[in-house]
């Protein structure tokens, strides 16, 4: 008797609707935009084929060029604080207490509030003649202006975004820690090992999944970064915090540069995926030796 049995493939006409929402929110706008990278678009009816003009164009600009190692600098600086940071406060949650469900909603509440109003959040709060932070600097004695020092600006998005993402990397590592089995701690103890011989060798291993997931979910929220520096210095003083989302958003709306926007677009897309393809690699490749 054959056990061949007939293959009904009707379920797929469940998936048919997620295929078509993503094609036309995702795949239909990125050949758009590569279609118009490759134009010089005077106005609605008339457009030219430059080929990759605007490519070559972009890369040899120096603004944009600047803007990148902006972008680089900013989006290391970041993963190198939130990360430990993130750990450290996640090993200082409670597992097994009744405050513990208040202290993760109170950690998770920067999560929370909208990225504009964290940008004002921050921007009344560093604010050197009235904000609290900008006033009690300056009261020790140390000069303090983000709205005209390149570095105290810089410095300044660089606390705005560990405060308002750290919770993430906190709440992920917390998740990871508690799925720990007891059994583990306890043999760590009967071995005698220490507090960090405890988490090198117990909880950093089995944290490994989940801080991948918090290193490439901070690595490209890093890069696509807009709302918040945008807010708090416009980029400013003079281009000293214009990271690459706000060099294309002043180039494709403030210029109305559409071809070479396009491109930069194409391009700002590509080193994202570079970025987090290289970095999910090296790890995967390292976790296999």
């Amino acid at each position: 008797m054959s056990s061949f049995r007939p293959q009904n493939n009707r379920a797929w006409l469940g998936v048919l609707p997620v295929v078509l929402i993503v094609a036309f929110s995702a795949v239909i706008p990125l050949m758009t935009v590569v279609n118009y990278s490759v134009q010089d678009i005077l106005d609605f009816n008339t457009r030219f084929f430059v080929g990759l003009q605007w490519y070559e164009q972009t890369l040899n600009d120096p603004r944009f060029i600047e803007a990148f190692l902006r972008q680089v600098a900013f989006s290391l600086t970041i993963l190198t604080i939130q990360i430990p940071l993130g750990i450290w406060v996640a090993k200082g949650i409670p597992q097994n207490s009744r405050m513990t469900p208040l202290i993760l909603v109170v950690l998770a509440m920067p999560l929370l509030i909208p990225w504009n109003v964290v940008g004002t959040i921050w921007q009344i709060f560093a604010r050197p003649d009235i904000g609290l932070l900008g006033v009690t600097i300056n009261a020790l004695g140390i000069t303090y202006n983000y709205t005209s020092d390149p570095l105290h600006a810089w410095i300044t998005l660089v606390m705005m975004d560990v405060w308002h993402w750290t919770s993430l990397v906190a709440l992920l590592a917390f998740a990871g820690l508690t799925s720990i089995p007891q059994p583990f701690y306890q043999a760590a103890e009967l071995d005698g090992a220490n507090r960090w011989q405890m988490f090198r060798y117990v909880e950093l291993p089995r944290l490994r999944g989940v801080l991948i997931i918090a290193v490439l979910l901070r690595l490209m929220d890093s890069f696509m970064i807009y709302t918040e520096p945008f807010v708090l210095t416009g980029g400013g003083p003079g281009n000293a915090t214009t990271l690459l989302s706000q060099h294309l958003a002043t180039m494709a709306v403030g210029q109305f540069d559409l071809g070479p926007a396009a491109a930069f677009s194409v391009i700002y897309f590509l080193f994202i995926l570079l970025f987090c393809w290289l970095f999910y690699s090296s790890v995967v490749a390292r976790n296999e030796d």
